[in-house]
């Protein structure tokens, strides 16, 4: 036991002692046990037992107390423990501990064997014969099980050591091989630095450049003749639980053989516009908000009663709000959009899948550290995001339901795809967590390949709101489905556990086109990355653990598809917004009166003011309700909950509700006329909601 309790006692310094035939006594200090066996032989067993297990005790305080017991000690311990070659040493070590407790045994019932064959040789008197004859017996039976024991253990310390030992033989040679390849890549990247220094101090002008959003996608043509069949294949890697890796890499003697081989691997798009920097805007954007004032508030006080109801009926202060609505959070998916731009390049569909991929995980991004709320919009609030000129792109969002709380998000971009949805955000506050679900599926259409894709959203969960610090995790499938190839990409949020030895907030996923074929593997993590990597060759490998099969993926070495910019300097003061969240509450002329940028108590907060934000937040709220129940008062039907009149009374202003043809549910579709009404300033139209 690690720990003393209750009805424990030290083997290591614990004395055994019989008092008759079958009765064990264990001794030690102040605290006795008596044990008792059913026979002689089962007393024999258990004395057996007993004293290994002392031996193991008396290593056990012998090896602890040699240690010097500092923290630095049990650091280099502890990730010593994680290598699997000191984990195999400790366990030949604790077979041959076990060999020389068996060894020591056997010697004791050994002698005793052989005293009891000698009282047998003095026997004169034929009834002393019975108990004598019975005795030996006992004995020898003992005898056979610590010998049966010891054999087993030398079988076993035998076959652990050969396993072992062809394992390190493969891990040398391929630590050997690595250490070879690391050396000629640090050589190669060294020759690239002194070029490149070279080229800038003869570079008459210079230009300063953006981090990158997909990394290197295209493969240097330099390697075009190291990815072919004759690969070497290594240790599997195993990426998620139904799948594994195993990482194909190129042997560096074939560009010298000239060998011919197959086609490389590489993407097809001839689009490289994403690489060069952009123009600057003509509109400079802001950079940074007010901090974020220091507010104590006590959490559980407003929580407690709201255990089980929906959080959009649960009337917050702006304390657990940030600055913005949840028309301009989800907005911010558009932050990656240059993905989709790459993507409209691809010639391949399942290429293009593995960029919709990323660009699907990368919405998460910007969650990792947003543990506060947005606003819940006003029914017919809208949100416009008119950036052609920078981004390319027009966006527009407009809550259409406000019980249950849903908006209706329209995007167009002139580089050739457009995105709409329709997100219902249900949440539960369950007391240690909550949980938010957005309900509603994602259409993105790129028009000149037709190719529509369709998928829905993770579950987010905000751990910790009770005691402790927020902290948010995503979890859950997202299958991502192309309609007119029948292409379909399967991501796994893999949930986050403090006990497990995956990275954190990790993400896997396999495209496989319309008959099934997987094509490539995608790797990473919601808040940082994601990767991935062609497939090779598929082959079914061997059960898990709970007996399902996975599948080994034998893939070429990954590609980065998308990295997360930085945040911006001293984000932490300011909500840990992004650049372009940073920009998103920035006013503007010409927007429609609707709009979540002239929301007064969201400006309110934004410059500090939490108080006064409180107050507007309040007068917002019963104004809203003042015009909910004049709508009810007005529906002549006699039928219905409240929440049923108002869906029949209330009619969205840009949007319309339609038959997804896909998905076959209904869903609000933009039907036009807001960006005519924004070039005429015509608002008349649009309610006094603010």
């Amino acid at each position: 036991m690690a720990h003393t309790c209750r009805g424990t006692i030290n083997l290591a310094t614990t004395h055994f002692d019989t008092e008759n035939t079958c009765v064990i006594v264990l001794s030690s200090g102040a605290r006795t046990y008596h044990l008792k066996a059913s026979s002689e032989a089962e007393r024999q067993q258990w004395m057996s037992a007993l004293g290994l297990a002392k031996a193991k005790a008396m290593r056990m305080m012998s090896s602890h107390s040699d240690d010097s017991g500092d923290d630095d000690d049990d650091e280099t311990a502890s990730l010593t423990d994680k290598s699997g070659l000191p984990l195999a040493i400790q366990t030949l070590s604790a077979k041959l501990d076990e060999l020389g407790a068996c060894h020591e045994l056997l010697g004791k019932h050994g002698a005793a064997l052989q005293r009891s064959l000698a009282e047998l040789d003095g026997l004169r008197a034929p009834p002393d014969g019975g108990d004598k004859l019975r005795a030996v017996s006992e004995r020898a039976t003992l005898f056979r099980i610590t010998s049966n024991a010891m054999i087993n253990a030398c079988r076993d310390f035998l076959g652990a050591a050969e396993a072992h030992s062809r394992r390190w033989q493969r891990a040398l040679q391929y630590e050997q091989e690595q250490r070879v390849r690391l050396e000629e890549t640090i050589e190669q990247l060294a020759k690239q630095h002194n070029s490149l220094e070279r080229a800038f101090r003869g570079s008459a002008s210079t230009r300063s450049s953006g981090p990158s959003f997909e990394g290197n996608l295209l493969t240097p043509e330099g390697e075009d003749s190291e990815e072919d069949e004759d690969t070497e294949y290594f240790d599997a890697m195993e990426d998620a639980e139904s799948f594994i890796t195993v990482i194909t890499e190129a042997k560096d003697d074939r560009k010298a053989e000239g060998g011919p081989g197959p086609d490389p691997v590489e993407w097809t798009s001839a689009d490289n516009s994403s690489e060069v920097p952009k123009a600057p805007p003509h509109i400079k954007r802001r950079a940074r908000i007010p901090d974020k004032p220091n507010y104590s508030l006590n959490l559980w006080s407003i929580m407690k009663t709201c255990i089980g109801r929906e959080l959009s009926k649960i009337p917050m202060p702006v304390n657990f709000n940030e600055p913005l609505s949840m028309l301009q959070r989800l907005t911010e998916d558009l932050e990656y959009h240059q993905l989709l731009d790459r993507a409209v390049h691809c010639a391949s569909a399942v290429e293009q899948m593995c960029l919709v991929a990323a660009f699907s995980v990368s919405s998460y991004s910007t969650t990792v550290h947003r543990i506060a709320k947005p606003f819940n919009p006003m029914l017919g609030e809208t949100f416009e995001l008119d950036r052609l000129e920078d981004m390319g792109l027009r966006s527009l969002c407009e809550q259409v339901s406000h019980h249950p709380p849903s908006a209706a998000h329209h995007v167009f971009s002139k580089h050739g795809w457009t995105l709409w949805q329709e997100i219902t955000i249900s949440s539960k506050f369950r007391g240690k967590y909550l949980s938010i679900m957005p309900l509603g599926a994602i259409h993105l259409e790129f028009q000149a390949s037709g190719n529509h894709y369709v998928w829905r959203k993770s579950t987010s969960t905000v751990h910790n709101i009770i005691v402790g610090k927020l902290w948010i995790d995503q979890t859950g499938d997202i299958e991502i489905v192309n309609h007119r190839t029948k292409d379909h990409c399967q991501l796994k949020f893999l949930p986050y556990s403090y006990f497990s030895k995956e990275v954190a907030r990790k993400v896997t996923g396999v495209v496989s086109d319309g008959h099934g074929k997987a094509h490539y593997v995608l790797s990473g993590s919601w808040d940082e990355r994601m990767e991935c990597a062609k497939v090779v060759q598929s082959s079914p490998g061997s059960p898990g653990l709970e007996g399902r099969q996975k599948t080994v993926y034998q893939t070429l070495p990954a590609k980065l598809l998308w990295k997360k910019y930085p945040l911006p300097e001293n984000a932490e003061n300011m909500y840990y917004f992004s650049e372009l969240a940073l920009t998103l509450n920035e006013q503007e002329e010409g927007v429609a009166p609707t709009d979540s940028r002239l929301r007064p108590d969201q400006r309110l907060m934004e410059r500090g003011h939490w108080d006064q934000a409180n107050v507007e937040k309040q007068r917002l709220e019963e104004k809203q309700r003042s015009s909910r129940r004049r709508r009810l008062e007005a529906c002549s039907r006699g039928c219905g909950s409240d929440e049923e009149k108002e869906a029949d009374v209330y009619t969205p202003l840009w949007f319309e509700k339609r038959l997804d043809p896909l998905t076959g549910e209904m869903a609000c579709i933009y039907k036009g006329g807001y960006w005519e009404a924004k070039e005429r300033q015509d608002w008349r139209m649009c309610p006094d909601i603010f």
